[in-house]
């Protein structure tokens, strides 16, 4: 993919078809390195779906017969000298602790670090997609946090008023782009 941002949106997406109810996004980035971590509460994989998933032609989809997410995210963090680790906890095994975490580090001075892209615009479009899900997003740096928790819009609008609703997007693109410029 060409930018980082694109491989959270498909992991993100990922969760959501896994049933998760809750998807957090955290990246903590420096001078040096990129950290991106995505985790869920969705059902979890079993050891062997863990290990099959970092494969590229395995996949669960019945549409086409690979399954590159992984697999290519695998590959940009390990082209820049970093690593990705992939854990999970199938929810048969682990009724009350169930999901999965991917984690995946990046050099940023490498030359073939893929750029982070626009994150905001992944943010969104995964709230758009699937109000009835809960995001958190942290975006660390030297120079601030950019955030934004789907539960605490929830608590401020209620039930009468859907997350995927034109003023609410709007609303989310703005709030992230304001503090992209404020702390980045």
């Amino acid at each position: 993919m060409k930018e980082l941002s694109l491989n959270i949106l498909d992991i993100a997406e990922n969760s959501v078809k896994a049933g998760a109810s809750l998807t957090e996004i955290l990246i903590d980035e420096d001078n040096e390195k990129i950290v991106i971590t995505v985790r869920d509460n969705g059902c979890g994989m079993t050891e062997e779906t863990v290990k099959a998933a970092q494969n590229p032609f395995y996949t669960t989809r019945t549409t086409r017969s690979v399954g590159l997410g992984i697999p290519l995210f695998k590959e940009q963090a390990e082209m820049t000298g970093g690593s990705l680790t992939l854990s999970s906890k199938h929810k048969e095994q682990y009724p009350d602790t169930h999901g999965t975490v991917i984690s995946a580090s990046f050099y940023k001075n490498h030359i073939d670090c893929t750029p982070l892209g626009d994150v905001a615009a992944s943010i969104v479009t995964l709230v758009q997609g699937h109000p009835e899900v809960d995001f958190l997003f942290e975006h660390k740096t030297d120079r601030g946090v950019v955030a934004l928790d789907t539960r605490q819009l929830r608590e401020i609008l209620g039930n009468e008023v859907s997350l995927s609703s034109y003023e609410v997007i709007v609303w989310i693109g703005q709030y992230l782009k304001e503090q992209y410029t404020e702390n980045h």
